[in-house]
């Protein structure tokens, strides 16, 4: 499996987790205590299962406009750690194997290798900033095509006025 492959793989499962915390997040927050969820316990499972969402929508949209990854990846990355810290100092309160299935789960990013561009298996390196590049957009079901970048709008624009 190649590397974007692996990313947009480990995204989608990101979304599912994250949909599941925010659509019941009493059976969220069940799966890691063991026992019925109580006071500000679904808040908590809503709020980390946005996050979660968020994190793997970024990811998976950055690969589909072939944009840079790099900065999803590492946020989803720093967020694991701090939830792998988070359950072992909440270790006795968690039931055995969700405190297996977080510490896990923490190593899932790491193994994706990021190149200077940001994105998995990229050897191009990044647009030097305020340059006036072109962005590719990619849709499944349509043909590559550039996006004007915004100089190129507001030119067109001041041209068409004259």
């Amino acid at each position: 499996m190649d590397d974007a492959k692996l990313a947009l793989t480990l995204a989608r499962g990101r979304i599912a987790i994250g949909l599941a915390a925010v659509i019941a997040p009493g059976l969220a927050s069940r799966a890691l205590s063991g026992r019925k969820a109580e006071g500000i316990e679904p808040l908590l499972a809503r709020m980390l299962g946005a996050r979660d969402l968020t994190l793997g929508l970024g990811a998976v949209i950055a690969l589909d406009r072939g944009a840079p990854v790099r900065g999803w990846i590492e946020g989803a990355a720093v967020s694991d750690a701090v939830d792998a810290v988070a359950s072992l100092l909440a270790k006795k309160r968690m039931r055995p194997g969700a405190f297996t299935g977080a510490r896990g789960g923490v190593g899932s990013a790491r193994r994706l290798p990021l190149t200077q561009a940001g994105s998995p298996a990229s050897g191009a390196p990044p647009p030097a900033r305020g340059s006036d590049h072109r962005t590719p957009r990619v849709a499944e079901s349509h043909r590559v095509a550039d996006e004007p970048t915004r100089a190129e709008t507001e030119k067109r624009a001041g041209a068409r006025r004259e």
